[in-house]
């Protein structure tokens, strides 16, 4: 089964006089039941994944409250849901991963701004940005700009997020604008606690329907001409309206000090980072006392300008901090000062580095030289000591070693059924020479680091198909495009498939079919074995991902003429498949489907069935691997092949030989890979397959006995 979050479900029940204790993510999903949510989308993907998982799998509270959530194919299908708010006064609320989900979801967006909802609109988005992230160095602001959509970025602190929460749907409610809330990853997985409110069953909703659809609107259409009307609704009825209401409520805060004539602007989402880098410099305590004024922005479009100009006019200076580039909230500041004729010196991105997180050190960095030229009295204070002190920490701990740290770049789990794919690849662009490959985005996207280093692009989620049309019309050989079965019903089969059958492509796609969406946490999708299935199964130890074919019955119902389903440990075989496809005669698209449920779901599932067995002291075979030191020649191409954690290299045992061996350590979950590998490319045969017996029968307790003695006999005295 998926991750479980019943501790998490049980949070989502507090009420008035309960305190919620736990992480931001979850602090969230409460705060939507506390407004009166009536329907939750999304699509999973860090940082925000909790929200939505949490919600599908407390699905019986959810109809308790009337609540509908859905767990949507993609980014563009959950902004679509928030059409609902557009006649009827539902709130709405959706979630995904950072600004590649709002790109993907962009066309409805827009579509949405344009018209302006009734009922309010929340869109949670995980901003997945800096060193922790997995994806493109861009920001959201930009689509709230473009489109009319306000911003939030509230300080992480869990009440001041709640309270955003439900400020948010009364903004958009106000000003008819889509509401959208950015969260970092440390937002979203920063621990607290706050006095929680009961939650509101929505007053329409799934147990209160609604008895007649809204009469027709054609002002509610984002259609021209219409829409013409609805570009100056923005900036004369709901900008000022989200400004209004912005200013009355106290949404910005503004956080006094004792040097009044200076002062920092923040994103509301930094303020806990600023607020340690401010203790460096000896201007802010641990409690968040500071002595330079602040102005913390949790809404960070539209600013309202009367706020910034009295905020700014009568300092010596003010530092705008801002995470990213370009600089859209320091530039929108400068616009608001110069038309007011306040001279206020503005710094911004000539004091802090334009790309990049804004850590506490880097922050810090950046303060000093505020200081230095504004507060010299603190120039010379402990920032700099303590700045020059991690220098001389990291050159100290380089010196020390005898060379560089290797490097650690991110690999498939343990017995990932993708690995032995990218083993069988590599192995056949041997036999057929290199093809042009483009990957994708998800778990086979480790595929590009070592020992593999295969794909030449990734440009969106499931389009890795799409992405070789301009490429494979000019290589002699043919291309080769990787995607998961999450990316293929994401995107892929449209953009990808479609656009090749209708094309009459000639080109090989191999879809990696391990049953869910792994990537974002093993979620199910509909070529996911149903629950059913997975409790019917006798041998729970077997993958049961060939079980369900909606993938392969999608292909063939769309014309897919040349299909092979492979497993994916058979790496010979996956290595002959490959070849085919590469040489075939056949002129058209050749799809390779990889079939190999996810190790961590398999392991979930049969991990407490064989604590089971045990506890009730039933026989228990396991499976596990590894290499005769005697046989092993210490080339290691066995490793090099396969890249997996559990295969690694020890000092040879033999004192006349040099070449370390290879060894199969604990953590092997015996998916027989490495043996495969060593069959496939006729490596050294110094692997051995070995059966793990507990809670054996009698007899087998006789045989080995028998087999001991006879051993013993044979061994010289």
């Amino acid at each position: 089964m998926e991750v479980s979050f019943s501790k998490e479900i049980e949070a989502l029940r507090l009420g008035a006089g309960d305190t919620f204790h736990g992480e931001g993510i979850l602090a969230i999903t409460k705060g939507l039941l506390q407004s009166g949510v009536a329907y939750v989308g999304g699509y999973q993907g860090a940082p925000v994944s909790h929200l939505l998982d949490v919600m599908v799998q407390a699905k019986p509270y959810m109809d308790e409250l009337g609540v509908h959530v859905e767990a949507c194919s993609n980014e563009a299908s959950a902004a679509a849901m928030l059409g609902a708010s557009i006649h009827y006064p539902l709130r709405g609320a959706v979630t995904w991963k950072s600004i590649v989900g709002t790109n993907v979801a962009a066309d409805a967006l827009s579509n949405l701004s344009s018209p302006g909802v009734k009922g309010g609109v929340l869109i949670v988005v995980g901003e997945d940005y800096g060193e922790g992230a997995s994806v493109i160095q861009e920001r959201t602001h930009a689509y709230a700009l473009k489109s009319g959509m306000c911003l939030l970025d509230p300080r992480p602190e869990l009440g001041r997020m709640v309270d955003m929460v439900e400020h948010g749907f009364r903004l958009s409610e106000t000003s008819s604008m889509p509401c959208m809330m950015e969260l970092r990853i440390r937002t979203c997985h920063v621990r607290g606690s706050f006095e929680c409110r009961d939650n509101l069953p929505p007053p329409v909703s799934t147990r209160a329907l609604m008895e007649e659809p809204a009469g027709f609107d054609y002002m509610r259409l984002a259609h021209p001409p219409v829409t013409f009307r609805h570009e100056k609704l923005k900036g004369e009825e709901r900008i000022p309206a989200a400004r209004r209401y912005i200013a009355e409520h106290g949404l910005n805060e503004l956080i006094p000090g004792k040097h009044e004539d200076l002062g920092l602007v923040v994103q509301g989402g930094l303020y806990n980072a600023l607020i340690r880098s401010l203790q460096q410099l000896g201007l802010a305590d641990a409690f968040g006392a500071t002595d330079i004024p602040l102005l913390v922005l949790n809404v960070t479009y539209p600013l309202v300008p009367e706020q910034v100009a009295d905020f700014c006019v009568g300092k010596r200076a003010v530092l705008v901090v801002e995470e990213g580039q370009p600089e859209y909230i320091e530039q929108e500041i400068a616009t608001l000062l110069r038309r007011r004729d306040i001279q206020t010196p503005l710094h911004g991105c000539d004091m802090l580095p334009p790309a990049g997180e804004l850590g506490v050190e880097v922050l810090a960095g950046g303060l000093s030289k505020f200081a230095e030229r504004y507060l010299p009295q603190h120039a010379q204070d402990s920032a700099q000591g303590w700045l020059a002190g991690n220098r001389e920490r990291r050159a100290a701990v380089a010196a020390k070693l005898d060379a560089p740290l290797p490097a650690r770049p991110p690999s498939f789990c343990i017995g990932c059924p993708e690995r032995p794919v990218f083993a069988a690849l590599k192995l056949a662009q041997q036999d057929s020479g290199p093809v042009h490959i483009a990957a994708d985005i998800g778990c086979h996207a480790f595929g590009t680091f070592e020992p593999f280093s295969m794909g030449h692009s990734i440009l969106g989620y499931g389009m890795s198909l799409a992405s070789r049309a301009g490429v494979s019309p000019m290589m002699q050989r043919r291309a080769l495009s990787i995607m998961g079965d999450g990316g293929f019903w994401h995107n892929g089969l449209l953009t990808g498939v479609q656009s090749a059958l209708f094309n009459g492509d000639d080109a090989v796609l191999l879809i990696f079919k391990n049953g869910y969406t792994s990537a974002t946490g093993t979620q199910d999708i509909i070529s996911s074995p149903d629950e059913e299935l997975k409790e019917r199964a006798v041998d729970k130890q077997q993958s049961l991902v060939d079980k369900n074919t909606t993938i392969e019955s999608t292909l063939k119902g769309l014309g897919v003429q040349w299909l092979r389903t492979v497993h994916t440990y058979h790496v010979d075989k996956m290595r002959a498949t490959l070849n085919e496809a590469f040489t075939t005669d056949f002129n058209g698209l050749k799809v390779i489907v990889a079939e190999g449920e996810c190790q961590l779901e398999r392991q979930r599932r049969i991990k407490p069935w064989i604590a089971g067995l045990l506890k009730r002291g039933e026989r228990v075979v396991r499976v596990k691997y590894g290499v005769d030191e005697d046989v092993c020649n210490g080339d290691h191409a066995c490793i090099r092949l396969s890249g997996c954690p559990t295969l690694t290299i020890k000092d040879n045992p033999d004192p006349l030989k040099v070449d370390p061996v290879a060894v199969v350590i604990d953590g092997c979950v015996g998916c027989g890979l490495c043996g495969a590998n060593a069959h496939a490319a006729t490596l050294c045969p110094s692997f051995y397959r070995a059966e793990v017996v507990q809670n054996p029968k009698w007899y087998e307790r006789l045989v080995h006995s028998l087999r001991g003695a006879v051993v013993r006999a044979l061994q010289p005295a």
